[in-house]
């Protein structure tokens, strides 16, 4: 079983090239138009997670603005469940392939839920095609701690196991919390507490002795974020005290984009109507720079310095496919 599209077939090739001269062709057509008549309804767009978290958030932002350049409504639809799979099992049983179904996901912490166990349908019959943000994973404390820098967590770690809150076992965070304990010795126990407000809860009540989330998520009254599972920090003015884990440490793995929320479709839908696919690419590329979006992303109190334009197919299939290889490499651990 593919874990992931991998490196376009020659049949992909031909697929591609021949809807980019379709698309040149209707484009020369007087009264025809690339895509013409799409959508023909709302768009519907699945979504693994429950409302009101970072995925409903963003996806409202985002999708609010783009109805505008595609000219036709997006309708969400929520599946909770199983770290994510309810949604994915759903969508892949029920979506149409017209482009008219597309599926907003975390890709992180639900890729590394195909590592820990295989969905009932090929990785291959989906696929990412548009990055929203990219939000590092960050580990935090009760800002009362004792702890007040990775050193100090590690060198209690050495002396007892950790009790470390997290939103779900499989998860990139969660990942770059068992990857440092490898590195270092120190023993740790994951918590999944489901969800960002339980595991905020968690630590705040000291019911648990640390959290890891997504640095968004964790940058809450009360709370510290001390160290992101990153090479570089890009929020800056919401975790100075924070420390490049992933460098300092030498965790020799790629940044893990705790937040990495993005847009998915049924590799069968791009392929059967490739003019339709590349009008959701052409119209989703004019929100990142359509100053409404901005405004929305601030309103909506989200970090710009975290929304990601120009990651298309590619980067997320980069991501996807470094988030998978430390993922399998830690698979026993992420199982509990």
């Amino acid at each position: 079983m593919s874990d992931h599209p991998s490196k376009p077939s020659r049949r992909d090739f031909l697929v591609n090239t021949s809807a980019l001269g379709a698309g040149g062709m209707l484009a020369g057509l007087p009264g025809l138009a690339f895509g013409a008549g799409f959508p023909e309804r709302n768009i519907q767009v699945y979504i693994p997670t429950r409302a009101g978290g970072g995925a409903d958030r963003n996806f409202r932002t985002f999708a609010g603005v783009w109805k505008k350049h595609l000219g036709g409504d997006f309708e969400p639809g929520f599946y909770p469940g199983a770290a994510g799979r309810v949604g994915y099992e759903t969508y892949m049983g029920k979506a149409s392939d017209d482009c008219h179904d597309l599926i907003f996901g975390n890709m992180g912490p639900e890729v590394l839920n195909w590592v820990v166990k295989e969905p009932t349908f090929p990785l291959s019959d989906y696929f990412y095609f548009l990055q929203v943000d990219t939000d590092p994973g960050s580990m935090f404390v009760n800002a009362k701690s004792k702890f007040k820098t990775v050193d100090d967590v590690i060198a209690e770690g050495k002396k007892r196991t950790l009790t470390v809150a997290t939103s779900r076992l499989a998860h990139p965070a969660s990942l770059g919390m068992l990857v440092l304990a490898a590195k270092t010795g120190m023993k740790v126990n994951l918590i999944p507490l489901s969800g960002g407000k339980n595991t905020r809860n968690g630590v705040l009540t000291n019911e648990v002795d640390l959290g890891v989330l997504p640095a968004t998520s964790a940058a809450r009254k009360g709370l510290e974020i001390i160290g992101l599972f990153d090479t570089e920090n890009p929020w800056p003015e919401k975790t100075a005290k924070a420390v490049l884990i992933n460098t300092q440490y030498g965790l020799g793995i790629p940044p893990l984009a705790a937040g990495a929320r993005a847009f998915g479709i049924k590799t069968a839908a791009a392929e059967k109507h490739p003019d339709r696919y590349q009008k959701l690419i052409d119209s989703a590329n004019k929100v990142f720079g359509d100053p409404e979006y901005k405004e929305a992303v601030i309103k909506a109190k989200a970090p710009w310095s975290l929304i990601t334009p120009n990651h298309g197919r590619d980067a997320c299939k980069k991501y996807v496919d470094d988030m998978m290889a430390v993922g399998r490499e830690y698979k026993a651990l992420l199982k509990g």
